[in-house]
């Protein structure tokens, strides 16, 4: 059975097809958002225009009902929540997405990202044709977060900085894996998935299963 994984790269940080049809010029839409959920509590999503195969493939995936009745089988506290699999169909629908990697766009809490192989047998990030996963992570200081630019000679903007010193995230994944969403609403949601009694794998001892919708 194929499963997408996140990298854990850096254990200080672990505690952790679809184009897009142009619009006329002059004109705007709103966002889409979705609805997931859960028997802890409802998040609500919005997706990103500038991620558009991934947005338009999970929207795909929403429309068919491909994520109802499945679960969040891989949770890690302090880190992310991750689901989109069907065990039915080897926990993916086949294909995988090009990355979609926007500087704007990173994994602060709530960051709605695709999971993927990792790099070893998937050197251009391709994401996974369904699994996704909901960043939790921790609030890091200045000091944790020069350490980390120390180590991996990258500079976090001062934006992304601002973020992980108030709402936390993961900042040893920004870059390596397409976030193309973001939660706005029930952050707190995710606290209590991530707080679950989990097992071998990280899976939930208790199955914590999910419904997505779009909101009209």
């Amino acid at each position: 059975m194929k499963t997408f994984h996140l990298t854990l790269a850096l254990v200080l940080f672990s505690g952790l097809l679809f184009a897009q049809t142009p619009k006329p010029a002059g004109t705007t839409a709103k966002p889409v958002k979705v609805l997931i959920e859960t028997d802890y509590g409802n998040m609500t999503a919005v997706l990103y225009d500038e991620t558009p195969q991934h947005r338009d493939n999970f929207l795909k995936l929403v429309k068919q009902g491909w994520y109802n009745g499945s679960v969040f089988h891989r949770v890690i506290n302090k880190f992310m929540i991750q689901g989109g699999g069907q065990e039915s169909k080897m926990n993916d629908p086949g294909y995988t997405v090009p990355a979609e990697f926007v500087s704007k766009y990173f994994h602060k809490k709530g960051a709605l990202a695709a999971a993927r192989k990792p790099d070893q047998v998937n050197p251009k990030k391709a994401s996974s044709g369904s699994q996704f996963y909901i960043v939790q992570g921790q609030v890091l200081n200045d000091q944790q977060l020069n350490i980390f630019e120390n180590q991996t000679r990258k500079t976090i903007s001062p934006e992304r900085r601002a973020a992980y010193k108030t709402v936390g995230g993961t900042p040893h994944l920004d870059d390596e894996y397409t976030v193309f969403g973001e939660v706005i609403s029930g952050l707190e949601v995710i606290d209590k998935i991530a707080a679950v009694q989990t097992g071998p794998g990280d899976k939930p001892v208790k199955d914590v299963k999910m419904k997505i919708t779009v909101i009209k």
